[in-house]
């Protein structure tokens, strides 16, 4: 059988009906070659920093990306035949045997995302014109890796072809962000920074909590056993982060929850979960306040604070015990904020100088309590299309939802939230188009005027993210 031809519309993610799709053409226009800031992710900093060829198709995109790879899961397909290896070192299929595997499965995303991005990394990276199917398999695996040698597909290289103003990795506390160091001393104009994630000494049901505090200590020199220490601490590391060139900080708890306790019941509360034997109770209540004095110290230092509640990460746990995290099993759980968020905001919602984004994997929060929120409080912003929401549908209902109570200046613009270095240009043209076919709608219902419609989709597309995270 003949492979399928590989092409991409021009209108592709455009409103059907055509007055409305000749507006968000004209919109499209105007800002598909902005450049990319992309304030926040989880692609490997080590790339920018050693710049070196990636070695094959298979390492570079499929292993990488848990959005390929849980799909395949879900068909029964197991990790090992992707080439992903789990902790004790077991034998996994090779990269062509991997990368055939995904190929014959490729159907599999037929109206997902993520066959939107692929299929625009296949044709506007790689320039394949033919669809990746059983038989092409081999061919895209050649032709990638051919590529890959080449000087002109090393990571700088292809940070500079997508235009990428800036980009944001995350990194633990305890990271020494040795990478960034390299970057910064190479040379090398490219925007690349970090973003301070504390939940390995924040959340004392992350595995090693104790052994974290300890790491923390000796990387600070404070004692971190001591609720004093443990916050002085907090203050030195993100100072480092912040002189490495951090803007903002990410918190991926379990709820929204937030307290803010008296010093005394916040040290007491600390000394049960610092033995590591914290309830789960104990737990909540500590990251709850950990939110909150974390707040309290991006108001002293200015870093942008990025909530990210609502994931029942590694729900499956077999999985998790051979493979580690972020291995596709992190699932949506129902979330509240308007009563969780209740203690954060009485104390600092109406500071002008902090900027706290919230982030749902929970869509029924939207109209009810996140717009309202946002559209009230000056220190909170609305962060659209993360994670199962970053989608072409995800990111209608957000703008349907989301709109008419918080506008569209209490958003941030897009994050594409990916390991997955080169479907970042993929994910910021595909939010690009469903905002300018948004607002056509509204142009086409008298709602905006056309001018007002190009400055907002500039503003969707750069704008709000350049100076949200302070970029």
């Amino acid at each position: 059988m003949t492979a399928a031809t590989l092409s991409l519309h021009p209108d592709r993610l455009l409103p059907a009906d055509r007055h409305v799709r000749d507006i968000a053409r004209t919109l499209y226009a105007e800002v598909k070659d902005l450049p990319i800031i992309s304030p926040h992710g989880h692609t490997d900093p080590s790339w920018w920093a050693r710049n070196e060829n990636f070695d094959n198709a298979t390492n570079l995109l499929l292993v990488p990306d848990h959005y390929l790879f849980r799909m395949l899961y879900s068909q029964g397909i197991p990790l090992g035949d992707l080439g992903i290896p789990d902790a004790s070192g077991s034998p996994v299929a090779d990269p062509r045997s991997a990368w055939r595997t995904f190929a014959e499965n490729y159907y599999l995303f037929r109206g997902t995302p993520s066959r939107i991005w692929l299929d625009w990394v296949f044709a506007e990276v790689f320039g394949l014109d033919i669809l990746l199917q059983r038989q092409s398999a081999d061919h895209y695996f050649d032709t990638i890796n051919d590529q890959l040698k080449r000087d002109d597909f090393r990571p700088r290289a292809l940070f500079e072809r997508f235009n990428i103003e800036a980009i944001a990795t995350t990194e633990s506390p305890l990271d020494s962000l040795s990478s960034h160091k390299t970057i910064r001393e190479s040379g090398w104009g490219g925007k690349v920074i970090t973003a301070y994630r504390p939940d390995p000494v924040v959340d004392p049901e992350f595995e090693g909590f104790v052994a974290n505090l300890r790491k923390l200590s000796d990387l600070t020199g404070e004692d971190c056993f001591s609720w004093s220490g443990y916050l002085t601490a907090h203050r030195k590391r993100r100072t480092f982060f912040k002189e490495m060139g951090a803007t903002s900080t990410d918190h991926g708890h379990p709820t929204a929850k937030t307290a803010d306790l008296s010093p005394q019941d916040a040290e007491a509360l600390f000394d049960r979960v610092k033995t590591g034997k914290a309830s789960s109770d104990d737990a909540e209540n500590f990251r709850a306040q950990m939110l909150t004095e974390m707040a309290g110290m991006s108001l002293e230092d200015g870093l942008v604070m990025q909530i990210h509640p609502g994931s029942f990460r590694n729900h499956n746990q077999s999985l998790f015990d051979r493979f580690g995290r972020d291995k596709g099993a992190d699932v949506p759980v129902r979330s509240e904020y308007v009563e969780a968020l209740r203690p954060l905001l009485g104390k600092y919602g109406n500071e002008r100088d902090l900027t706290a984004i919230l982030f749902t994997l929970d869509e029924s929060v939207y109209s009810r309590e996140l717009a309202p929120l946002a559209g009230h409080y000056p220190a909170l912003k609305l962060g659209p299309a993360w994670w199962f929401h970053d989608s072409p549908e995800g990111m209608r209902r957000f703008r349907r939802q989301m709109t008419e109570t918080a506008g569209f200046y209490n958003t941030v613009g897009f994050n594409d939230d990916t390991r997955a270095f080169l479907s970042i240009p993929a994910r910021h043209d595909l939010a690009r188009r469903i905002d300018c076919g948004f607002l056509a709608e509204l142009v086409a219902e008298h709602r905006l005027q056309d001018w007002e419609a190009a400055e907002v989709a500039r503003d969707l597309a750069y704008n709000l993210a350049k100076s949200a995270y302070k970029l």
